[in-house]
């Protein structure tokens, strides 16, 4: 039986997913694969039986990639199950920022016990008045699974549409409206739009990005939205350019000190994937990884190894080898195989950047002897016998 661990709660409708080969227990050192949500796990003491950890979500700089990489542990994400659900929210921050309904709200909630209530009402609205925002110009900075629904539903509400993403993919392409303009350069989305929203992940190159440079480039009176992550926008820049007059509302789902309370602000309490059907999909999608991995032996969505798939395991014993990506691994592994007589139904090789993945089929069971071969290749990581 396989022992499964959560360090946050995890949705039942997702557990449920495992079967009987899985059991749950609290005790990392026994636990072969972890469900993990928001919780930090930098300093985390990971037991040797760990094998696979998968985020259900999208963002993973709650993980420490690096030393799990390092030891072979394949970390999974769950890109897109939680999309609707921060699409939604930014569309919600969107009508937010144009209309002043939340100072509108807390207006009547100050004075719900007025007698004149109605007649005041129609002498103060004026003050939360705002704009359309049909025909205004929005661009979306990436274009993934969120940036793509996020970009479709403007265009549907009568938005004028630009979808800036070097790295555009054909499946992506293909599920993008028509309507949106295609910038080729990010300059363009900061020079022709009146909104401007984030959807890219938090990486070293994109830490910062919205920078000065990048607000001395934008429309006076500029919305901007950051459901990505906080650390996609430089705090210092992003007040400067508040005091300007050049971005009028700052939308984010991330608080931080220095932008909660400002009036430019509308800032959420990091509630992008807080939905039922959110947490449900990405739990579920966590644990589809998991088992497809741990009985398979197959990579799907997976941030630091290679995805890469041989299909479901029939009969024979199924080899998986987490390896460095140099000359002459595979050379090793089938030498080793053919010393041992053991014959070669089916193998499949990828890498990712310094990693690779091995997966070889043979037709009959494999010695102790065999295995602890390819495991004392230098290079090699992990060796598991399906």
């Amino acid at each position: 039986m396989y022992q499964y661990s959560c360090l946050n709660s995890i949705s039942e409708e997702g557990l449920k997913e495992f079967d009987e080969k899985y059991g749950k227990t609290d005790d990392l050192n026994e636990a072969d694969v972890i469900l993990v949500r928001s919780a930090k796990m930098q300093g985390v003491p990971l037991g040797n039986h760990v094998k696979a950890i998968a985020r259900a979500g999208a963002g993973v700089n709650n993980i420490p990639l690096e030393q799990c990489t390092e030891r072979g542990i394949v970390v999974f994400n769950a890109p897109g199950a939680n999309a609707n659900a921060v699409k939604e929210l930014v569309i919600a921050g969107l009508l937010l920022s144009a209309r002043d309904l939340v100072g509108g709200i807390q207006w009547v909630f100050a004075n719900k016990d007025a007698i004149n209530l109605q007649n005041l009402t129609e002498e103060k609205k004026k003050a939360f008045s705002g704009f359309e925002i049909k025909g205004k110009k929005i661009g979306v900075i990436g274009l993934g699974s969120i940036g793509v629904l996020v970009a479709n539903a403007a265009a549907d509400l009568g938005m004028e549409v630009y979808g800036y993403d070097p790295y555009l993919s054909v499946d992506t392409a293909w599920k993008l409206s028509r309507e949106v303009h295609h910038a080729t350069e990010i300059e363009e989305i900061y020079k022709e739009c009146d909104f401007i929203t984030l959807h890219l992940p938090a990486v070293e190159s994109t830490k910062g990005m919205v920078d000065h440079i990048a607000f001395s480039k934008m429309k006076k009176g500029a919305v901007l939205l950051n459901f990505s992550r906080d650390t996609l926008v430089c705090t210092e820049d992003l007040l400067l350019a508040m005091d300007q007059g050049i971005v009028q509302r700052y939308v984010t789902d991330f608080p931080v000190p220095r932008i909660a309370g400002r009036r430019e602000c509308i800032v959420f309490p990091h509630l992008g994937a807080s939905t039922i059907e959110s947490e449900s999909n990405c739990a579920k999608m966590a644990v589809y990884e998991l088992r497809e991995f741990m009985e398979n032996g197959n990579i799907i969505h997976s941030v630091n190894f290679p995805d890469c798939s041989l299909g479901k395991k029939e009969e024979g014993t199924r080899i998986t080898i987490i390896h460095r990506n140099i000359p002459n691994m595979i050379g090793q592994f089938t030498a080793i195989l053919a010393g041992a007589q053991k014959n070669i139904t089916v193998m499949t090789n990828k890498s990712k950047q310094n990693y690779a993945y091995t997966m070889i089929d043979i037709e009959d069971g494999i010695e102790e002897k065999t295995i602890n071969q390819l495991k004392e290749i230098k290079e090699v990581l992990r060796v598991r016998i399906l």
